[in-house]
């Protein structure tokens, strides 16, 4: 994304391309904003127009400020009519209360200078009464169409915008009434003044290092330092974090000249030693990433697929027969599982081996989403496509798409009579789609 023009309390984005084939959110809070708007909009057409023209990229340069964002859509037949969408500012009493419980956490400020938007962080503030997203009702659209309502041109600005927010939530902050420079600055002033407070507090209590009451052990009060590395920008300075190695260890040459005890197979040993070295040194990655404490625990993988994580991992042509016939698979299918781990790890594997129909409500939902991939083809290149239980496969054989129990879209195409996995998945029915006509069509 383009980072913009910036003066004072606005910020200008060049014309963003069009967006075909991919969704207008990636982000949870860009799927927010949009759900406020499609929650909002009194009619449907107004609705699949304003997508259709962010589509097609008729929205020009779009212009936030404080409340409102502002753009220029083209019409079909040359015209074009400025867009404004408003939203309501906060209050400087509300701006206080965000302030503060963001101070009072370095890792909510972290996130937001890594460009994201938690939801604790979104939860923490309205707790603090802060309502962050717009719901139904906050967005107020106005044209110079003269629409009384929701307009395809105020509709676009709105598909565009979410696309601003997914790379950007200081968009929306903006919005609501504060510039980045402004909250940074506010944020180190509030920082500093806290640990001027808590310094001049000096060795009293329990929080500030004294003993409590009574002789009870004390828990020593602080800052994680993952989250104070993470806040360095607005904190005094630092030193540098310690580097994550820039690969994995090796491990020891298991070939000497004594010989291995009965049973033992020392290139198998260093097949799995290595294996162990990668994955600490992912693990050791995942644990110094933004957010790390506030990810759901991973579930232990079962043996058959941590056979297939040991394959996709470089195993040679022994081992990967050996892992093969250990878990009961014959070679050509350990291949497939490998191709889908590596497209997603053991839920791309799940999408492959598993076939089933999503209860009532979320294949309801996943048939929507369908119908609106399909109807963003135009009418003649339109695919038809026929679903059983949760895959849906275009109609002449090419192409099909799957839908996985973690809610995102699988594409997958058809070699040698197998359907095979394709690509990644992507929360977008209509992108996932895309990918692989596009690489059928090519």
């Amino acid at each position: 994304m383009s980072e913009g023009f910036e003066n004072g309390m606005e910020r200008v984005f060049p014309a963003l391309p069009p967006a075909q084939g991919r969704g207008f959110a990636q982000t949870w809070w860009g799927q927010a904003w949009l759900k406020a708007l499609e929650d909002t909009a009194l009619e449907g057409d107004q609705l699949k127009k304003g997508r259709r023209f962010a589509r097609e990229g008729r929205v020009g340069a779009v212009s936030v400020r404080p409340g409102r964002v502002t753009a220029v859509v083209r019409d079909r037949d040359g015209s074009s009519q400025r867009g404004d969408v408003l939203l309501q500012q906060l209050s400087d009493e509300e701006w206080d209360r965000f302030l503060d419980m963001a101070v009072e956490r370095a890792g909510h400020i972290a996130a937001l200078l890594d460009r994201e938007m938690p939801p604790h962080l979104v939860e923490d503030a309205l707790a603090a009464g802060v309502e962050l997203l717009p719901g139904i009702g906050d967005l107020e659209p106005e044209c110079d169409c003269d629409a009384w309502d929701l307009c395809p041109h105020t509709a676009a600005l709105c598909y565009q915008v979410a696309r601003l927010l997914d790379q950007d939530p200081f968009v929306l902050l903006l919005m609501r009434g504060r510039s980045e420079r402004a909250l940074l600055d506010d944020l180190q002033e509030r920082s500093a003044a806290r640990g001027a407070r808590s310094g001049a507090d000096g060795a009293e209590g329990p929080e500030a290092g004294g003993e409590p009451v009574g002789g009870a052990s004390r828990v020593p009060a602080g800052v994680r330092a993952d989250e104070a590395f993470a806040a360095r920008d607005i904190l005094p300075p630092l030193p540098d974090a310690p580097p994550l190695p820039d690969s994995a260890g090796q491990p020891p040459s298991l070939d000497t000249e004594t010989e291995p005890a009965p049973g033992v197979e020392a290139d198998a040993l260093e097949f799995l030693a290595g294996g162990a070295a990668v994955l600490a040194r992912r693990l050791l990655a995942e644990a110094l990433a933004p957010g790390h404490d506030r990810r759901p625990v991973e579930e232990e993988l079962t043996v058959a697929q941590d056979a297939v994580r040991l394959a996709a991992s470089g195993a040679d042509a022994r081992a990967a027969g050996r892992l093969a016939e250990g878990t009961g698979r014959q070679r050509g299918d350990l291949d497939l599982a490998v191709r889908a781990w590596r497209y997603g790890g053991a839920v791309s594997l799940g999408v492959l081996e598993e076939e089933w129909t999503p209860d009532e409500e979320t294949l309801a939902r996943a048939r929507a989403r369908i119908a609106g991939a399909v109807e963003s083809w135009e009418a003649d290149e339109r695919p038809e496509l026929k679903g059983v239980k949760n895959r849906w496969t275009v109609a002449d054989g090419r192409a099909q798409v799957r839908f996985g129990r973690d809610g995102r879209w699988w594409p997958y195409r058809k070699e040698r009579g197998r359907w095979v996995p394709a690509g990644p998945s992507d929360p977008d029915a209509a992108a996932a789609l895309a990918s692989v006509l596009n690489d059928a069509d090519g």
